[in-house]
């Protein structure tokens, strides 16, 4: 199966009303991301990390990447009152090709989902791998809440 686009999973959107997830200053909470291929089904319904499809170059170990985030939850000047938040860039060193990725919560058990992402094609690195997220406001934050 191919990547058909970005997608926030629903696993994620239950989970904010449940009260799984805390971006907020301080959480213990440790979110991750993993690099996927082609062969990765990763869509809305994905309630987990797999490795399933992840890539598997030297430089990247499975599972990916700890994401330190950048900006804990806040909302835009009103009018609008979008929350949002945000994850400093992640990178790996070494030749890497990856299709796409998936953040989840890193909790050693469950690992539930947040999104998908979508990189439109094959990228590929010869030395640094390197997700950048976009920057860190009301309108162009990684996760959104509006």
């Amino acid at each position: 199966m191919a990547f058909t686009g970005n997608y926030t999973c629903n696993v994620f959107r239950t989970g904010l009303l449940d009260g799984v997830y805390d971006f907020g200053t301080g959480t213990t909470d440790v979110f991750k991301i993993a690099l996927y291929t082609n062969d990765a089904t990763l869509d809305a319904t994905t309630t987990a990390y797999t490795s399933t499809g992840e890539v598997v170059d030297a430089g990247y170990t499975a599972g990916g990447e700890v994401l330190v985030i950048s900006q804990v939850p806040t909302t835009g000047n009103a009018p609008n009152t979008t929350a949002y938040i945000s994850f400093a860039n992640a990178s790996w060193t070494g030749a890497i090709t990856a299709r796409g990725a998936l953040i989840y919560k890193f909790d050693g058990s469950t690992n539930p989902a947040v999104c998908v992402l979508d990189f439109g094609a094959n990228k590929t690195s010869t030395t640094t791998f390197v997700v950048q997220f976009p920057a860190a406001t009301d309108t162009s934050a990684i996760i959104r809440i509006a």
